[in-house]
Protein backbone atom coordinates (compact mmCIF):
# COMPACT_ATOMS: atom_id res chain seq x y z
CA UNK A 1 0.00 0.00 0.00
CA UNK A 2 1.15 3.43 -0.71
CA UNK A 3 2.55 5.14 2.15
CA UNK A 4 0.35 7.76 1.71
CA UNK A 5 -2.54 5.79 1.96
CA UNK A 6 -2.11 4.04 4.76
CA UNK A 7 -5.15 5.23 7.29
CA UNK A 8 -7.56 5.71 4.40
CA UNK A 9 -9.97 3.11 3.61
CA UNK A 10 -9.39 -0.21 2.31
CA UNK A 11 -9.59 -0.06 -1.63
CA UNK A 12 -11.11 -3.28 -3.01
CA UNK A 13 -11.55 -5.02 -6.56
CA UNK A 14 -14.92 -6.95 -5.87
CA UNK A 15 -14.04 -9.21 -8.95
CA UNK A 16 -11.28 -10.92 -10.31
CA UNK A 17 -10.73 -14.17 -11.15
CA UNK A 18 -7.29 -16.90 -11.41
CA UNK A 19 -7.66 -20.15 -13.88
CA UNK A 20 -5.17 -22.55 -14.93
CA UNK A 21 -6.23 -23.40 -18.98
CA UNK A 22 -4.80 -27.13 -17.80
CA UNK A 23 -7.76 -27.75 -15.10
CA UNK A 24 -10.37 -26.17 -17.38
CA UNK A 25 -11.23 -28.70 -19.84
CA UNK A 26 -11.68 -27.17 -23.04
CA UNK A 27 -13.64 -25.16 -21.01
CA UNK A 28 -13.97 -20.85 -21.30
CA UNK A 29 -11.97 -19.01 -22.82
CA UNK A 30 -11.89 -20.34 -26.18
CA UNK A 31 -8.10 -20.13 -27.91
CA UNK A 32 -9.92 -17.65 -30.33
CA UNK A 33 -9.69 -15.37 -27.21
CA UNK A 34 -6.04 -14.85 -27.43
CA UNK A 35 -6.06 -12.36 -24.86
CA UNK A 36 -7.31 -14.32 -21.91
CA UNK A 37 -6.22 -17.97 -23.62
CA UNK A 38 -3.40 -18.42 -20.81
CA UNK A 39 -3.14 -19.11 -16.95
CA UNK A 40 -3.61 -15.99 -14.68
CA UNK A 41 -2.35 -16.42 -11.52
CA UNK A 42 -1.75 -14.23 -8.46
CA UNK A 43 1.62 -12.77 -9.53
CA UNK A 44 -0.12 -11.64 -12.67
CA UNK A 45 -2.55 -9.53 -10.97
CA UNK A 46 -0.33 -8.61 -8.18
CA UNK A 47 1.82 -5.78 -9.87
CA UNK A 48 -1.19 -4.26 -11.48
CA UNK A 49 -2.86 -3.69 -7.65
CA UNK A 50 -0.01 -2.39 -6.23
CA UNK A 51 0.52 0.21 -9.02
CA UNK A 52 -3.60 0.95 -8.44
CA UNK A 53 -3.55 1.18 -5.01
CA UNK A 54 -5.81 -1.65 -4.59
CA UNK A 55 -5.26 -3.81 -0.89
CA UNK A 56 -7.39 -6.41 -1.23
CA UNK A 57 -9.77 -7.95 -4.15
CA UNK A 58 -12.76 -11.11 -3.99
CA UNK A 59 -11.45 -14.00 -6.14
CA UNK A 60 -14.42 -15.10 -8.22
CA UNK A 61 -15.35 -18.70 -9.57
CA UNK A 62 -15.26 -18.98 -13.17
CA UNK A 63 -16.36 -22.73 -13.36
CA UNK A 64 -19.25 -24.43 -12.29
CA UNK A 65 -17.70 -27.18 -9.97
CA UNK A 66 -17.09 -27.85 -6.71
CA UNK A 67 -13.89 -28.66 -6.76
CA UNK A 68 -12.32 -25.38 -8.56
CA UNK A 69 -14.29 -23.81 -5.14
CA UNK A 70 -11.83 -25.08 -2.93
CA UNK A 71 -8.75 -24.92 -5.32
CA UNK A 72 -9.99 -21.43 -5.10
CA UNK A 73 -10.05 -21.53 -1.44
CA UNK A 74 -6.77 -22.75 -1.26
CA UNK A 75 -5.05 -20.48 -3.41
CA UNK A 76 -7.04 -17.49 -1.63
CA UNK A 77 -5.21 -18.75 1.88
CA UNK A 78 -2.03 -18.29 0.30
CA UNK A 79 -2.56 -15.21 -1.25
CA UNK A 80 -2.58 -12.21 1.30
CA UNK A 81 -4.28 -9.91 -1.31
CA UNK A 82 -7.40 -11.94 -1.21
CA UNK A 83 -9.89 -11.07 1.25
CA UNK A 84 -12.67 -13.36 0.50
CA UNK A 85 -13.76 -16.25 -2.28
CA UNK A 86 -17.00 -16.52 -4.42
CA UNK A 87 -17.40 -19.69 -5.00
CA UNK A 88 -19.94 -22.16 -7.14
CA UNK A 89 -22.77 -24.88 -5.78
CA UNK A 90 -25.62 -26.33 -7.57
CA UNK A 91 -28.28 -24.94 -5.62
CA UNK A 92 -31.07 -27.80 -6.96
CA UNK A 93 -28.52 -30.29 -6.07
CA UNK A 94 -30.01 -33.10 -3.35
CA UNK A 95 -27.01 -32.25 -1.09
CA UNK A 96 -27.04 -28.79 -2.09
CA UNK A 97 -27.18 -28.04 1.73
CA UNK A 98 -24.69 -29.79 3.67
CA UNK A 99 -22.32 -28.83 0.57
CA UNK A 100 -23.15 -24.85 1.64
CA UNK A 101 -22.70 -25.97 5.20
CA UNK A 102 -19.35 -27.82 4.43
CA UNK A 103 -17.78 -24.85 2.37
CA UNK A 104 -18.99 -22.24 4.82
CA UNK A 105 -16.36 -23.87 7.29
CA UNK A 106 -13.93 -21.90 5.62
CA UNK A 107 -14.05 -17.99 6.60
CA UNK A 108 -12.45 -17.22 3.79
CA UNK A 109 -15.93 -18.34 1.39
CA UNK A 110 -18.05 -15.47 1.44
CA UNK A 111 -20.72 -16.04 -1.58
CA UNK A 112 -21.94 -18.32 -4.12
CA UNK A 113 -22.54 -17.51 -7.88
CA UNK A 114 -24.18 -20.11 -10.10
CA UNK A 115 -23.45 -19.25 -13.68
CA UNK A 116 -27.36 -18.17 -14.73
CA UNK A 117 -26.13 -16.26 -17.65
CA UNK A 118 -25.36 -20.08 -19.13
CA UNK A 119 -27.89 -22.40 -18.17
CA UNK A 120 -30.56 -22.99 -20.72
CA UNK A 121 -33.68 -21.99 -18.80
CA UNK A 122 -34.14 -18.03 -18.08
CA UNK A 123 -36.28 -19.04 -15.01
CA UNK A 124 -33.86 -21.06 -13.32
CA UNK A 125 -33.35 -18.80 -10.41
CA UNK A 126 -37.40 -17.91 -9.85
CA UNK A 127 -37.59 -22.00 -9.37
CA UNK A 128 -38.73 -22.83 -5.63
CA UNK A 129 -36.22 -25.44 -5.56
CA UNK A 130 -33.99 -23.13 -5.13
CA UNK A 131 -34.94 -22.00 -1.56
CA UNK A 132 -33.49 -24.77 0.37
CA UNK A 133 -30.21 -23.66 -0.76
CA UNK A 134 -30.79 -19.83 -0.75
CA UNK A 135 -31.94 -20.01 2.83
CA UNK A 136 -28.51 -22.35 3.98
CA UNK A 137 -26.71 -19.61 2.31
CA UNK A 138 -29.06 -16.50 4.47
CA UNK A 139 -27.58 -18.87 7.42
CA UNK A 140 -24.23 -18.72 6.98
CA UNK A 141 -24.26 -15.04 5.77
CA UNK A 142 -23.08 -15.90 2.27
CA UNK A 143 -23.58 -12.67 -0.50
CA UNK A 144 -25.49 -14.37 -3.82
CA UNK A 145 -23.54 -13.25 -6.71
CA UNK A 146 -26.31 -13.47 -9.71
CA UNK A 147 -24.44 -13.84 -12.82
CA UNK A 148 -27.18 -12.35 -15.56
CA UNK A 149 -27.83 -10.93 -18.71
CA UNK A 150 -30.77 -8.48 -18.93
CA UNK A 151 -33.25 -11.21 -19.78
CA UNK A 152 -32.75 -12.76 -16.54
CA UNK A 153 -33.86 -9.63 -13.95
CA UNK A 154 -37.52 -10.81 -14.28
CA UNK A 155 -36.78 -14.01 -12.51
CA UNK A 156 -33.69 -12.74 -10.28
CA UNK A 157 -36.39 -10.37 -9.25
CA UNK A 158 -38.81 -13.14 -8.05
CA UNK A 159 -35.87 -14.83 -6.51
CA UNK A 160 -34.64 -11.98 -4.23
CA UNK A 161 -38.08 -10.73 -3.22
CA UNK A 162 -38.82 -14.39 -1.80
CA UNK A 163 -35.32 -14.11 -0.17
CA UNK A 164 -35.32 -10.77 1.72
CA UNK A 165 -32.55 -11.87 4.02
CA UNK A 166 -30.02 -13.16 1.56
CA UNK A 167 -27.63 -10.26 0.59
CA UNK A 168 -27.48 -10.20 -3.44
CA UNK A 169 -24.95 -8.47 -5.99
CA UNK A 170 -25.60 -8.29 -9.55
CA UNK A 171 -22.56 -9.21 -10.95
CA UNK A 172 -21.52 -6.44 -14.01
CA UNK A 173 -24.82 -4.65 -13.62
CA UNK A 174 -26.49 -7.65 -15.49
CA UNK A 175 -24.51 -7.00 -18.94
CA UNK A 176 -26.26 -4.34 -20.56
CA UNK A 177 -26.05 -4.18 -24.42
CA UNK A 178 -24.08 -1.12 -24.51
CA UNK A 179 -22.37 -1.87 -28.13
CA UNK A 180 -25.93 -1.54 -29.46
CA UNK A 181 -26.89 2.03 -27.26
CA UNK A 182 -29.70 0.26 -25.64
CA UNK A 183 -31.06 0.36 -22.06
CA UNK A 184 -34.67 -1.04 -22.05
CA UNK A 185 -35.98 -2.73 -20.25
CA UNK A 186 -32.29 -3.06 -18.48
CA UNK A 187 -32.94 -0.02 -16.93
CA UNK A 188 -36.45 -0.30 -15.76
CA UNK A 189 -35.66 -4.35 -15.06
CA UNK A 190 -32.38 -3.25 -12.73
CA UNK A 191 -34.28 -0.33 -10.87
CA UNK A 192 -36.60 -2.67 -9.33
CA UNK A 193 -34.10 -4.89 -8.29
CA UNK A 194 -33.03 -2.10 -6.78
CA UNK A 195 -36.09 -0.99 -4.89
CA UNK A 196 -35.04 -4.02 -2.52
CA UNK A 197 -32.60 -2.79 0.04
CA UNK A 198 -30.31 -6.41 -0.56
CA UNK A 199 -30.01 -5.95 -3.68
CA UNK A 200 -26.44 -4.62 -4.43
CA UNK A 201 -24.63 -3.77 -7.99
CA UNK A 202 -21.14 -4.42 -9.10
CA UNK A 203 -20.01 -1.61 -11.20
CA UNK A 204 -17.66 -4.24 -13.07
CA UNK A 205 -17.62 -6.07 -16.85
CA UNK A 206 -19.06 -3.10 -18.61
CA UNK A 207 -16.08 -2.04 -21.15
CA UNK A 208 -16.43 -5.64 -22.69
CA UNK A 209 -20.04 -5.32 -23.54
CA UNK A 210 -19.17 -1.75 -25.05
CA UNK A 211 -17.97 -3.15 -28.48
CA UNK A 212 -16.88 0.13 -29.79
CA UNK A 213 -18.72 2.48 -27.80
CA UNK A 214 -15.51 2.75 -25.18
CA UNK A 215 -15.47 5.97 -24.23
CA UNK A 216 -16.77 7.83 -21.07
CA UNK A 217 -19.47 9.66 -22.70
CA UNK A 218 -21.02 5.78 -24.64
CA UNK A 219 -20.75 4.09 -21.08
CA UNK A 220 -22.18 6.94 -19.36
CA UNK A 221 -25.62 6.74 -19.15
CA UNK A 222 -25.39 3.38 -18.02
CA UNK A 223 -23.53 4.33 -14.85
CA UNK A 224 -26.07 6.58 -14.25
CA UNK A 225 -28.54 4.21 -14.18
CA UNK A 226 -26.92 2.64 -11.96
CA UNK A 227 -26.07 5.39 -9.56
CA UNK A 228 -29.71 6.93 -9.80
CA UNK A 229 -31.25 3.00 -8.92
CA UNK A 230 -28.01 2.11 -6.17
CA UNK A 231 -26.67 5.38 -4.77
CA UNK A 232 -23.38 5.60 -3.12
CA UNK A 233 -23.90 2.84 -0.45
CA UNK A 234 -24.63 -0.56 -2.85
CA UNK A 235 -22.70 -0.48 -5.78
CA UNK A 236 -19.27 -2.04 -5.68
CA UNK A 237 -16.24 -1.67 -7.98
CA UNK A 238 -14.85 -4.75 -9.52
CA UNK A 239 -12.29 -4.96 -12.37
CA UNK A 240 -13.35 -8.64 -13.89
CA UNK A 241 -9.61 -8.77 -14.55
CA UNK A 242 -8.31 -10.95 -17.01
CA UNK A 243 -11.53 -10.91 -19.02
CA UNK A 244 -10.59 -6.97 -18.79
CA UNK A 245 -8.13 -7.10 -20.91
CA UNK A 246 -10.90 -8.04 -24.02
CA UNK A 247 -11.75 -4.49 -23.78
CA UNK A 248 -8.95 -2.55 -21.61
CA UNK A 249 -6.35 -2.81 -19.00
CA UNK A 250 -6.24 -2.34 -15.30
CA UNK A 251 -4.83 1.22 -14.96
CA UNK A 252 -7.45 2.63 -18.09
CA UNK A 253 -10.71 1.06 -16.55
CA UNK A 254 -10.03 2.46 -12.67
CA UNK A 255 -9.27 5.92 -14.36
CA UNK A 256 -12.64 5.55 -16.28
CA UNK A 257 -14.24 4.49 -13.18
CA UNK A 258 -13.31 7.87 -11.35
CA UNK A 259 -13.87 9.50 -14.47
CA UNK A 260 -17.36 7.81 -14.56
CA UNK A 261 -18.03 8.64 -11.06
CA UNK A 262 -17.15 12.45 -11.17
CA UNK A 263 -19.34 13.10 -14.01
CA UNK A 264 -22.49 11.18 -12.69
CA UNK A 265 -25.38 13.58 -11.89
CA UNK A 266 -25.03 14.09 -9.15
CA UNK A 267 -21.17 13.85 -8.55
CA UNK A 268 -20.11 11.23 -6.66
CA UNK A 269 -18.29 13.00 -3.36
CA UNK A 270 -15.21 11.27 -2.06
CA UNK A 271 -16.34 9.86 0.36
CA UNK A 272 -19.03 8.11 -1.87
CA UNK A 273 -15.93 7.39 -4.39
CA UNK A 274 -13.97 5.69 -1.68
CA UNK A 275 -17.33 3.53 -0.78
CA UNK A 276 -17.45 2.46 -4.26
CA UNK A 277 -13.63 1.17 -4.45
CA UNK A 278 -13.82 -0.86 -1.28
CA UNK A 279 -15.85 -0.13 1.71
CA UNK A 280 -19.17 -0.99 0.61
CA UNK A 281 -17.50 -4.41 -1.09
CA UNK A 282 -15.69 -4.76 3.09
CA UNK A 283 -19.18 -4.74 4.19
CA UNK A 284 -21.26 -6.84 1.96
CA UNK A 285 -18.49 -9.26 1.83
CA UNK A 286 -17.67 -9.12 5.53
CA UNK A 287 -13.94 -8.82 4.38
CA UNK A 288 -10.86 -8.31 7.15
CA UNK A 289 -7.67 -7.21 6.63
CA UNK A 290 -4.66 -8.37 5.05
CA UNK A 291 -3.93 -12.35 6.19
CA UNK A 292 0.02 -13.18 6.99
CA UNK A 293 0.16 -16.16 4.62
Amino acid sequence: MPAGRRSQAMRIDAHQHFWRLAERAGAWPPPTLAAIHRDFEPQDLAPLLQAGGIDGTVLVQSLPTVAETRRLLALARTTRFVRGVVGWVDMKAPDAVDTIADLARDPLLKGLRPMLQDLPDDDWIADPATAPAAQAMARYGLVFDALVLPRHLPALLTFAARHPGLPMVVDHAAKPTIARGQRQPWQDDLARLAALPQVHCKLSGLLTEAGDRTQVEHLLPYVQALWSSFGPSRLLWGSDWPVLQLAGDYAGWLAMTAALLAAVTPPASADEAAAILGGNAVTLYRLQGPRPC
